[in-house]
């Protein structure tokens, strides 16, 4: 049987050619599942992680040659505005850092840090890059998650993080229009990556997780850079203010 074909044969391969794009928290996991389709199709990518060994260690990988990794704290405005000033110009905008503090965020000072990164952060570097998506008529596509529509006992601080992230998405979406600037969001399902990692590994919350998913299985970061890429493109132009699920059908079930 032939292999399943890779998410980004489905887009012309120089689809984002002389596009510049940007991916916050594109070292692993979503993010950099972003970086590698967008290099893919043509596009000069800057990812930025949290901080340097975490760039060096993904700028040594062979099968991110070619994606310029930069080290940023989403938190610090003015490391922000340096690194947007810094590109030459800028098409699309991922904003993919984010962290998840299980059991932790209900002490009100690591829920204010869980906000900080996962929705000032991505507002801080969205009003960064308005600017210079104006001048081309680029987009932002946003991360958000199954847990912008439900909660999360174990974790408040994400899950209202998240719940925010579509609110400024539609938020967003209506102010910059005008600007020529569209602004949408996938909302992951349960995917595998670093921040799933303690999930896939124990059977007991894993089973339910599989078992509430009518595709039976995890996702990969390949899938749902596939809906950002959509959604970056040409064939998206009239959608902005979008939340569109990558989930397997786990909202639906």
């Amino acid at each position: 049987m032939p292999a399943d074909p890779s998410v980004t044969d489905a887009f012309a391969p120089d689809l984002f050619a002389g596009r510049a794009v940007l991916v916050t928290g594109g070292t692993s996991g979503i993010g950099l599942g972003a970086a590698l389709a967008f290099r893919k199709l043509g596009a000069l990518v800057t990812a930025t992680g949290a901080t340097a060994a975490e760039c060096e260690r993904a700028a040594s990988e062979p099968a991110n040659a070619g994606i310029a990794f930069a080290p940023l704290d989403v938190r610090e405005g003015a490391a922000v505005e340096a690194l947007v000033e810094g590109l030459s110009r800028l098409d699309v905008v991922v904003n993919a850092a984010g962290v998840i503090r299980r059991d932790l965020e209900h002490d009100p000072e690591v829920f204010a840090d869980v906000l900080a990164v996962n929705l000032t952060g991505t507002m801080r570097v969205s009003a960064a890059a308005r600017g210079k998506l104006a001048a081309t008529g680029g987009c932002v596509v946003n991360i958000a998650s199954m847990l912008t529509f439900f909660g999360g006992p174990r974790v408040p601080g994400y899950s209202a993080s998240k719940g925010g992230i579509g609110q400024l998405t539609k938020s967003l979406a209506a102010a910059w229009a005008a600007d020529g600037i569209r602004v949408n969001a996938v909302a992951p399902g349960w995917i595998a990556t670093p921040l799933t990692e303690a999930l896939r590994q124990d059977e007991a919350k894993s089973r339910p997780i599989l078992s509430r998913t009518p595709m039976g299985r995890w996702g990969t970061p390949e899938e749902v850079a596939g809906a950002i890429v959509f959604l970056a493109s040409p064939a998206a132009r009239f959608i902005t203010g979008a939340l569109l699920a990558v989930d397997g059908g786990y909202l639906a079930a």
